[in-house]
This record gives C-alpha cells, structure tokens and sequence, in this order.
C-alpha cells in the first residue's frame, strides 16, 4: 500500500484536500515545493490528533478538519486538487463523499486516487460479496466489494486516468484502482 500511496500522493500539487487522512500517512509522500497548502479531513478525533503530530514535521502549512468526507465544511471551487487512499471502503455515504470532493474542486481541478474494491474475477468477487457484512465488522466498516470507477462515476466525475492490479496478500483484499478524476 505504501507503493500504491508513492504513485498517487506527489501527484497532489497547490491548495490539497486529503479526504481520510486518518494518521498521516501520506504526509511523507508529497512533494513540499508543490502543495501550497493541505487540507486534511478525517472523522476520527484520535486520528486527527494522530495526524496533528504527524503534521509538524513537513513544511507546507496543514489544516486538520474533524468531519465526515459526505459533509465537508469547505466552501466550494476551494481545491485545486484532492487526495483519496483507502478511504471509499470505509466511508458510509461514498456517492455523497464523492459529490462533496467534486464540490470543493475548482474548474481544472482533479482527484488523485487509490482504494481497493470489487475484483474482476468472478471467483474472488464472490468471495467479496460473502465475507463484506463480516469483514465490515471486523476492520472499521471496510467494504471488501465496492466498484470504485462505478461510484467514481456515479459521484461525478470523469476517470481520466486508471490502473487496476492485484497487490501481494489476500485476494479478496488486495485489488487495487487507482488514477486521476475529474469532476463533471
């Protein structure tokens, strides 16, 4: 995950929205003389904190916002461009989460993405679908099933760019997409 975070997150450039930024984790990743500014929005309190501390060893200037990705208190056309990893798996509302990334992108701006769903072999799909109502329990309302380009699409934005493969592991865990969208 941390290669597939390496391909996407210095993409990022200007004002940034990560949505789920959990801890910090992408932090390493971008690249200080491009991004002017990165807002962080996470739903988790612990984890906002988490990222905080994490957040004061880059040196561009990070806003952490404590809210849900499907209600972001952002004004619109206020991004350049925004971060999504491993986040459309856990997020209740993930069409809404989309709309509301689209909303806060200026005209030109893009979503750089990477997430795991929904794999393209019948079997391992099936495996999906059986062990998701379990698998949501276990591993903080992660969604083993979901067609990422399909709500990518259905939130509003346009798949400019898409690479699919399976990462090592757990199958039914380990497809992964990721690219650049754009809003509508």
């Amino acid at each position: 995950m941390r290669r597939q975070r390496e391909k996407i997150v210095p993409l990022a450039q200007g004002r940034v929205l990560e949505v789920g930024m959990g801890s910090g984790l992408n932090l390493a990743h971008y690249r200080p003389g491009a991004v002017k500014q990165l807002v962080g929005v996470d739903p988790s309190a612990p984890m906002t904190r988490r990222a905080l501390r994490a957040a004061r060893a880059v040196s561009f200037p990070v806003a952490l916002v404590h809210a849900a990705a499907e209600r972001m208190p952002l004004a619109s056309r206020s991004m350049d461009c925004a971060v999504l990893t491993y986040t459309l798996c856990s997020v209740d509302d993930p069409l809404r989460a989309l709309r509301e990334m689209a909303r806060t992108l200026r005209p030109g701006g893009r979503l750089y993405f990477c997430e795991h769903g929904l794999a393209p072999d019948a079997g391992v799909r099936g495996w999906q679908r059986r062990l998701t109502p379990a698998w949501r329990r276990l591993a903080g309302g992660c969604h083993l099933d979901r067609d990422v380009p399909a709500l990518l699409r259905r939130g509003g934005f346009e798949i400019a760019r898409l690479e699919t493969a399976y990462l090592p592991g757990w199958r039914p865990a380990t497809f992964n997409y990721w690219g650049v969208a754009e809003p509508r």
